[in-house]
């Protein structure tokens, strides 16, 4: 993918060096228009940091942001051109940051059998024993970095290495609502029922997402999650 700070359009939009003022210093990171309103910040994985940055900055011309794996895109409102103060935010280096943000939910689950088919080739994976394997899980605290795939579907870091693991060769046609699953580096949890392939290692009756609730989803970018089993 291309993060050239600079990129045409039928409009012309200027290049980043173009709207900076005479003498100011250009750092990553680097950032283009991918539509008339859409202004993608490549992050690497400083997209927390980046986040909650510019959240805390209130600038009144970003009408949302959605943080992804090494980007976050804004979505400028209406009319509104990246101001001054928000092209200074983009490059500006970044306080050190920690899990202490954000909010802390404890969710119970239910490891292996029916409600974690995978846990058992996992472990074998890994060199452990279930049991082992279910500690080791649980003994972490995780951060949301983002959500995707389904409404609420957090994408959590902090999974320890020896329990990272590929995606299904083939995904299942059906994984259930509240699944609790590894893919790659990342755990994540599904809140709906629907094809999946990540791999299952346990359930929770915690619903992540319900658009009745005023805010539906349940985990947010910079939350953090403990895992209980039970």
């Amino acid at each position: 993918m291309d993060y050239s700070p600079c990129m045409e359009s039928p409009e012309k939009r200027p290049c980043f060096s173009e709207m900076v003022e005479p003498g100011y210093e250009l750092a990553p990171p680097a950032w283009r228009w991918v539509s008339e309103r859409g202004l993608l910040v490549a992050t690497g994985d400083a997209t927390l940091a980046r986040y909650e940055a510019l959240t805390s900055g209130n600038f009144k011309e970003i009408q949302e942001m959605v943080p992804a794996d090494g980007s976050l895109l804004l979505v400028l409102r209406r009319g509104e051109p990246p101001s001054a103060d928000l092209r200074a935010a983009l490059v500006a280096p970044l306080p050190p940051t920690s899990l202490t943000a954000g909010i802390l939910h404890e969710i119970e689950v239910e490891y292996g059998g029916a409600a974690g088919p995978d846990l058992p080739a996992l472990a074998a994976l890994a060199g452990m024993e279930p049991r082992s394997y279910i500690s080791s899980h649980a003994a972490v605290e995780y951060q949301v970095s983002f959500l995707g795939f389904q409404p609420g579907f957090p994408y959590l870091r902090g999974l320890p290495d020896q329990l990272h693991a590929p995606r299904r060769p083939s995904p299942r046609v059906r994984v259930a609502a509240g699944s609790v699953a590894i893919g790659g580096e990342y755990c994540g949890i599904y809140p709906a029922g629907g094809p999946g392939g990540w791999q299952v290692i346990g359930h929770t009756a915690v619903v992540l997402f319900d658009p009745a609730r005023e805010a539906p989803a349940l985990l947010m970018p910079g939350d953090r999650v403990r895992f209980v089993p039970r």
